[in-house]
């Protein structure tokens, strides 16, 4: 997502941050696979040690994006209701129910990555027509 806001040198109209629903994750860096297929697809992105929701995060942010029904049900536990309709499944934005493909079993990165891609990219696109 960041990689497309700079694309369309948005940078300045929108904060993405990333961070895990749950603890199984806290503090390492991205994934090598993830790694990988940024770099074939000429994506750049920097080190960093995942964090995890809090509380605050809902008052914070605009949009909650998770990308599965694991993460969503953690959002809930973490957030409450869902007051301001600020938490999606980021497929909904291309009109699927479905969760991302999660690579952490498969090894498939590519179909992740399909997913991911696609989703931001609808969700750009609504955040354009919006004039966010």
């Amino acid at each position: 997502m960041k990689y497309l806001i700079e694309q369309a040198d948005r940078t300045a109209d929108f904060m993405v941050c990333s961070a895990a629903t749950s603890s199984e994750e806290l503090g390492n860096d991205i994934h090598e696979g993830t790694r990988y297929k940024l770099g074939e697809m000429g994506i750049p992105y920097k080190r960093r040690g995942a964090r995890r929701i809090i509380p605050e995060d809902y008052e914070e942010y605009d949009l909650l994006i998770g990308m599965d029904d694991e993460n969503m049900r953690n959002m809930h536990r973490c957030f409450g209701p869902d007051r301001e309709h600020k938490m999606h499944k980021l497929l909904e934005f291309c009109g699927l129910s479905r969760d991302v493909a999660d690579p952490w079993f498969t090894d498939n990165f590519d179909d992740t990555y399909a997913d991911i891609s696609a989703g931001c990219r609808a969700l750009f696109k609504i955040l354009e027509e919006r004039q966010y």
